[in-house]
């Protein structure tokens, strides 16, 4: 058995079953507890705390009973946990005042669990239980340890007030003077009682413990007094033996103090040694180093300071910008200036400096343009502002003028309205002018027609003709030929300007007259308009063909080949044309050798011409008149084997029939005549084929066969057909005589309903179509246009063709158009004609995102010889348009530069656009703002390409390390422009990413909480 064990039982079994009897035993008992006890004490008096720890924990344990020794041990057992910083010490402390609440050694448990927590930095944790301790009870010492850690406690937690307080009491104790002395003098410093501050830290000033503090204190205080010199001559001190991290915060109260004393020079390089707090300046720092560097001179340094100053509105930032607008004006930043005015004149901190700032706002407005507000607006709200501006009618003056520059004549005329005085009356009248330049440019032509009326009222002779001219024009774009030829002969008996454009007038009195049919009169003006000095080759051309046409149709044959000579020498515009009228009039005259020279010309020397068809089928003509058949042939199969889709061929074909009838090769003639009525059936020819053949049958005495095969043939019906021709004669009647559009459309629509499959279906169809077209009734006109068309070519396939895309094209339907321009460019027998199908598959595939094919057809049309310069212009746009879909980006930059050469309105705003986007791709910021500036300046009324530029504007700031201009235009965007969804999307996101990197070195800016 253990003998230990054995020993605890019976003691036990002594104490608890026989007490009388136990006294004696008991007294060793104490006696060997107090010894434990004493020991323990001891190591705990040695400071061997830890051991003394064990030894009070296992008396504890082995004390079955409580006494006074139990309760102390349980004291000095916290004591130790406090003395060895454990983590459940203060656990211990708070378990041996919950179990002995009369212990004396209670007042000095709680200081020595307040003593604990403060050792361990919890200061708040430390009062709490300092404010506990019974005062009474504690030694005089220990009564300024308390007030001296109590007052540190409160100093820690900001308890300002109370801690002076407490350090007041020890400020002359030999212990705890100088650090009292200290802390005071720091709480009256914090509390900006900076007098008391001074006098208490200098009389520690020379204390090696706080010596470095103390003497950045005093920097500081004279630094917020005011005392500037001093400062100065501290800091410089100072520094020298400061550490490298005090550097910084002594740096920049030097570089302060130089500052307030306006040694700028001086402040600059402590300015700038300046770390800031963690590492980040606020808008205050950047100001002050900008700012001295600004009284320097050094533009270039101020406005990279000032420029960082961003996401706030006080006094400082409107200064600054006001100085770094000045500084953009020295480096000739004249759009970067406009910026930073404006911010400053938005601000009310600084009256004086928001109405100069205003000012200069304004006036650069008008100088360089406004991407956000138009100029004249940007001037009214000024003059509203200050009235009582000594610029007033400076700027006044400016208004009118800004209206014009940016193209807005109807916001002009508005202001101009406004006061009924001489002076606006008489700039209204130019104004209009201008105003109907710009509608008949649109192509509003009625709407442009009163301004130039009112226009042509002017005093001013100069603004008078030009109204007069363009009024005229007016009426000759909307086929009022008669009311324009009336103005232009009236304006060139009182003309007196000699500009250009009046040399016109001759040219436009021909076009008048010869639309009007009135040939001779129309020759008279073209050859009036020929003999002045050449104004544009094109137009001289046209006018030599038009007076070639002029003398045709007066059968002025001799005068009509010069004129066509003249331009087919020269290899004019519409050299073939003239070339094959030449042919023509030959033919007229008899001189069959010289038609058919001229004639062969169209075909060989012209490589792109809509005529050599005409040529060939002419050609074969002419040798069967000159009963050289073989030539004749051979004409008529060329034109077959070149020109498949040539309305031509019908008619070759029955001619080559024809000639192998007479040459008696009557097989051959038959299987002519049958080509044309199976492959050309709704074609005129086909009845002549039919009647043709029939004489062949005849001739072969073979009816049978004759009438076998004419019943195959659907648009021969012999037993109605009297009755159709009848039906359809009064129709036709109708269609060219009639003046009523619904008389013509009952007595077509009657015929087509009566014979569907009549014997004129074809040419009822088409002119119901066109009757219905000419009174816009386009829906209605689409099934009959769609039943020409839907047959093989004919003569009315190519107009049909024409007119129902252009019912489609409308309605913006290009689907449904695409297959019938598809079908046009390769029937079509006009120039007219396939230049306006070529030129809308182009559209009609962009439109429809084929943007391979879309390119294809414009580079169709940049391959043709002298097309117009719109069309021109339109298909370098789609080819770099589509190509920026296509993400080729070298092709779209090449043709939207040649876009923008020759482009004009919102297109050339469009093309300015790509043109910066390009070169912000390429890195060349500069030049990209360049553009946008220019964009901005002359095209700012077309909103959306000014806004979207505007934002590669701030793109570009942030890259040229302009925060401050990055981050205005993009604010401004968002403020100004919500009518852009996108845009402002684009500019928010820009804007919060310039702002999450700026707030890493700016502590004045705040960025969004991305939680």
């Amino acid at each position: 058995m253990n003998t230990v064990f054995f020993k605890k039982h019976i003691l036990f079994f002594i104490i608890t079953i026989i007490p009388v009897v136990g006294y004696g035993q008991q007294t060793f008992v104490d006696t060997n507890h107090t010894t434990v006890f004493n020991n323990a004490l001891k190591l705990y008096n040695n400071k061997a705390y830890g051991n003394a720890e064990k030894k009070f924990n296992s008396f504890i344990h082995n004390t079955p009973y409580n006494s006074k020794l139990k309760s102390d041990a349980f004291y000095y057992e916290a004591m130790c946990a406090i003395k060895l910083n454990k983590t459940d010490a203060d656990k211990k402390v708070l378990d041996f005042i919950s179990e002995n609440p009369t212990s004396n050694k209670k007042n000095k448990a709680i200081f020595n669990v307040a003593n604990y927590y403060f050792a361990n930095k919890r200061a708040a944790y430390a009062l709490k239980w300092y404010q506990k301790v019974n005062l009474d009870l504690l030694s005089n010492e220990n009564i300024k340890e308390l007030n001296y850690k109590v007052g540190y406690c409160l100093l820690v937690t900001k308890n300002y007030t109370l801690a002076k307080e407490r350090f007041i009491l020890l400020i002359n104790d030999a212990k705890y003077g100088n650090d009292s002395r200290y802390y005071y003098g720091y709480i009256a410093y914090k509390l900006e009682d900076y007098g008391i501050a001074e006098s208490t830290l200098k009389e520690i000033e020379n204390n090696e413990t706080y010596k470095q503090e103390i003497s950045y204190y005093l920097l500081d205080i004279n630094f917020k007094a005011g005392n500037f010199k001093r400062c100065v001559l501290i800091g410089l001190e100072l520094i020298k033996e400061a550490k490298r991290k005090d550097q910084s915060e002594i740096s920049k109260i030097i570089g302060e103090s130089y500052f307030n004393l306006k040694k700028y020079s001086e402040a600059i390089p402590f300015l700038k040694n300046y770390k800031g707090k963690k590492g980040k300046w606020n808008n205050t720092d950047f100001y002050q180093l900008g700012y001295a560097y600004y009284k320097q001179n050094d533009f270039e340094s101020a406005v990279n300071n000032f420029n960082k100053i961003i996401d706030e509105q006080n006094s400082i930032s409107q200064n600054a910008y006001y100085h770094l607008g000045e500084c953009y004006l020295n480096l000739d930043k004249k759009t970067e200036a406009l910026n930073a005015f404006k911010s400053a004149a938005e601000m009310n901190f600084d009256k004086k400096i928001k109405e100069d700032a205003a000012l200069n706002y304004v006036k650069l407005s008008y100088e360089e343009g406004n991407p956000f507000k138009s100029v004249a607006h940007v001037l009214q709200d000024y003059l509203k502002e200050y009235p009582k501006s000594k610029a007033y009618e400076e700027v006044n003056k400016l208004v009118v003028s800004s209206y014009i520059h940016q193209q807005d004549y109807k916001g002009a005329l508005e202001f101009l309205s406004k006061k009924k005085s001489k002076e606006n009356i008489t700039l209204s009248l130019e104004v209009s002018l201008y105003r109907g330049i710009k509608l008949f440019n649109q192509n509003k032509i009625k709407e442009a027609i009163p301004f130039f009326e009112f226009s042509s009222k002017a005093e001013n002779i100069a603004i008078q003709e030009k109204a007069k001219f363009w009024l005229a024009e007016s009426y000759y774009r909307l086929n009022n030929f008669n009311e324009s030829l009336t103005k232009f002969k009236s304006l060139r008996e009182s003309l007196t300007n000699k500009k250009s454009e009046f040399k016109l007038i001759d040219y436009n009195i021909g076009y008048n007259n010869f639309k009007l049919k009135q040939y001779k009169e129309a020759s008279v003006a073209f050859n009036l308009f020929l003999k002045k000095d050449s104004i544009n080759n094109s137009l001289n051309d046209d006018a030599l063909v038009r007076l070639g046409d002029c003398y045709f149709a007066i059968k002025n044959y001799k005068e009509s080949i010069k004129s066509y000579q003249k331009v087919v020498t020269k290899n004019g515009e519409s050299a073939d044309y003239a070339q094959y009228q030449i042919g023509l009039i030959y033919g007229f005259t008899g001189d069959n050798n010289a038609k058919i020279k001229a004639l062969t010309n169209v075909i060989n020397k012209y490589q792109i011409s809509s005529l050599k068809d005409d040529a060939l089928f002419q050609l074969g003509v002419t040798y069967t008149t000159l009963k050289e058949n073989t030539k004749a042939q051979q004409a008529y199969n060329r034109l077959i084997e070149k020109h498949s889709s040539s309305i031509f061929i019908p008619k070759a074909l029955v001619r080559q029939g024809l000639l192998y009838y007479n040459n008696n090769q009557p097989d051959k003639a038959l299987k002519s005549f049958k080509k044309v009525t199976s492959q050309y059936s709704n074609s005129p020819d086909a009845f002549e084929a039919v009647a043709n053949a029939r004489n062949i049958y005849i001739d072969k005495g073979n009816l049978d066969e004759y009438v076998n095969w004419i019943r195959t043939l659907k648009f021969i019906n012999i037993t109605n057909s009297d009755l159709d021709n009848t039906a359809f004669a009064v129709a036709e009647k109708k269609y060219f005589e009639s003046k009523d559009g619904n008389d013509i459309i009952k007595n077509l629509t009657d015929y087509v309903n009566a014979y569907p499959d009549g014997i004129h279906r074809l040419k009822a169809n088409y002119y119901l179509a066109d009757i219905l077209f000419k009174v816009k009734e386009f829906k209605k006109a689409i099934s009959y246009y769609e039943v020409v068309v839907d047959e093989e070519q004919n003569e009315y396939s190519e107009d049909s063709l024409s007119k129902l895309t252009q019912i489609y094209l409308q309605d913006n339907k290009f689907d449904q158009a695409l297959p019938y321009l598809d079908r046009l460019e390769q029937e079509a027998y006009s120039k007219e004609n396939l230049i306006y199908a070529q030129s809308n598959l182009m559209k009609g595939y962009f439109e429809t995102k084929a943007y391979d094919f879309a390119i294809e057809y414009a580079k169709k049309i940049l391959l043709r010889d002298k097309i117009d310069s719109a069309l021109e212009l339109d298909a370098k746009t789609i080819i770099a348009k589509s190509s920026l879909k296509k993400e080729d980006f070298y092709t779209a930059e090449e043709y939207f530069l040649e876009v923008e050469r020759n482009a004009k309105g919102e297109l050339k705003a469009e093309a300015l656009y790509y043109n910066a986007f390009f070169k912000h791709q390429q890195k060349d910021y500069t030049a990209s703002n360049k553009v946008i500036q220019k964009l901005i300046e002359k095209y700012s009324a077309y909103k959306y390409w000014a806004v979207k530029s505007y934002v590669i504007m701030g793109k570009n700031y942030y890259r040229l390390k302009d925060v401050y201009q990055a981050t205005f235009v993009l604010e401004n965007i968002i403020k100004n422009f919500k009518q852009f969804e996108d845009i402002i999307a684009e500019a928010q996101t820009e804007l919060d990413s310039i702002k999450e990197k700026e707030a890493k070195i700016n502590n004045s800016i705040t960025t969004k909480d991305k939680n």
